[in-house]
């Protein structure tokens, strides 16, 4: 990932993506990376979801369950202005994508097939760094967030910075997490 040359100023592109695979050799898939953040999967395990969070996008790639191979990079959503740096991610059950946005307070909800925005969860913190599905029957939304780099003024404001949010009412669920599988 893009390395920290002084506070708040990042060397661009340093990063690179690789995958482990099961028999534990590792390969590069590329490079030029900025932040590696949201990874998963469609529902069918065909196409590869990726954000690199200094792109502002959330990219698909057409994955091959067999080999592990992606190829076709493209961008099914590139955020707007105000919903700032994109981060983790995670899949419901209807394969829409979910994808906490750093300094933007809030989770939305992307259908990658259309390129739209469909929802906007807002929180009482601006750093959600990441989202996943829990709870008995995955209808509850957990949101992390972070607290680093918030003044004393800040917090004030936003006190409840660094913690964990759950949400409930949203009307779809999530997946059970996929066994590894090597």
């Amino acid at each position: 990932m893009a390395e920290e040359t002084a506070p708040g100023v990042l060397e661009r592109r340093q990063g690179s993506l690789y995958c482990l695979f099961p028999d534990h050799h590792v390969e590069k898939y590329f490079d030029q990376v900025d932040i590696s953040n949201g990874l998963d999967w469609s529902l069918d395990h065909k196409i590869f979801y990726y954000i690199d969070s200094l792109s502002y996008s959330v990219d698909a790639f057409d994955y091959d369950v067999q080999t592990g191979k992606i190829s076709n990079r493209r961008s099914v959503y590139k955020l707007e202005k105000d919903e700032h740096i994109p981060d983790g991610m995670c899949i419901d059950a209807e394969g829409k994508l979910w994808v906490a946005c750093y300094n933007g307070g809030r989770v939305i909800r992307l259908d990658p097939e259309t390129g739209k925005r469909l929802q906007t969860v807002k929180l009482p913190v601006d750093k959600t760094t990441s989202c996943c599905f829990g709870g008995k029957d995955y209808s509850e939304m957990y949101v992390t967030c972070a607290r680093e780099g918030i003044d004393p003024e800040g917090l004030l404001w936003q006190p409840e910075a660094g913690g964990i949010f759950k949400i409930t009412g949203l009307g779809v669920k999530g997946i059970p997490p996929r066994p590894y599988i090597g």
